[in-house]
């Protein structure tokens, strides 16, 4: 038998101490999970639980503020920081679920349709739960603002003949809505830190800003503002409202947008109900045949939603040399 193909088969006393060798590097190991072994994670107790066991919260946040003060603070919360805070920990997700925040927040958002309506489509949609209704039924947001951002291209005046310039126009349409039912339209060029500022009722003339009243059906909105002058001219406006996720009522698709004219015993001033004068009219119609009915094309890219506290961070404020059109989504 050729000697270089013998096998050298290893002792007893080398193969021992290679298996301890590979049982010691195991336990050299750095696992974490076997930090875990031997102790039992406590599940933390619901707010309001019924158990008599008492129970040291280790938390030192939990220790200091009682649960009753606890509550007290998430009453005041808004909806979309109530979420937030349930990612905190199982205790304020627990809290959080009481259904007092939402019935509250859900009553202020559809105060319109009255509280014996709320209670019919609670009871028959959503199983009766409020922050089942919250999530899942169409609502427009209160804390922000509503923003279409529009661009065209003109053409500019030709210089020597040898060049033809050509200019990106962009032009913002701005909604802020108040669960009143009343709202604020602004056509600016302005960017949204700027017009942001002025979208309120202590607006002045000079800022551009126009109050209307709007309806909610289910999905469907439907508003309607009035541009005061020598010849007073209503704007009818219809969307659609739809999120991108659950709950998030973030995108308004813009239906239609029509103006059209009123007499003037029809607008007394800018604090009437415009909306129930011009309800049930036609596209094509009109009340001052100085003011012919126009059923606009153009500008009617989505509205997206940005909260306050984004305004100063938000895309829509790059200029067109940066962003040149935007995809809503």
């Amino acid at each position: 038998m050729n000697p270089d193909f013998a096998l050298t088969v290893p002792s007893e006393v080398e193969l021992e101490s290679a298996l301890r060798l590979k049982t010691v590097q195991y336990f050299v190991t750095q696992r974490p999970w076997l930090d875990l072994y031997g102790k039992h994670v406590r599940p933390v107790a619901p707010f309001g639980s019924a158990s008599r066991r008492s129970y040291v919260d280790p938390a030192l946040i939990h220790r200091s503020l009682p649960d009753e003060l606890l509550f007290e603070v998430f009453v005041r919360m808004a909806p979309y920081d109530l979420g937030r805070a349930s990612c905190v920990c199982r205790k304020w997700r627990y809290t959080i679920r009481n259904p007092v925040f939402w019935r509250t927040a859900c009553l202020k958002a559809w105060q319109l349709s009255g509280l014996v309506e709320n209670y019919k489509v609670l009871q028959s949609k959503y199983e009766g739960s409020w922050r089942k209704m919250w999530l899942l039924r169409p609502r427009v947001r209160t804390n922000g603002l509503y923003v279409s951002r529009n661009t065209y291209i003109r053409a500019g005046v030709a210089e020597w003949k040898i060049t033809n310039p050509v200019h990106i126009v962009c032009y913002f349409r701005y909604l802020r809505f108040f669960p009143s039912g009343r709202f604020l339209y602004k056509n600016s060029s302005q960017k949204i830190k700027d017009a942001a500022k002025f979208m309120n009722f202590r607006a002045s003339k000079a800022d551009c800003v126009f109050g209307g009243h709007y309806t909610l059906s289910d999905n469907k909105v439907e508003a309607a503002v009035l541009y005061p002058g020598m010849r007073p001219t209503v704007l009818r406006i219809r969307f659609r409202l739809r999120g991108t996720t659950a709950g998030a009522n973030n995108r308004m698709d813009l239906l239609s947008l029509v103006t059209s004219g009123v007499d003037d015993n029809e607008a007394s001033g800018p604090e009437e109900d415009i909306l129930g004068v011009v309800e049930g009219w036609q596209d094509d119609e009109t009340h001052n045949p100085d003011v012919p009915a126009v059923s606009h094309k153009r500008g009617l890219t989505p509205f997206v939603f940005v909260p306050f506290e984004e305004v100063e961070t938000s895309d829509l404020n790059l200029p067109v040399e940066k962003m040149d059109y935007f995809v809503p989504g």
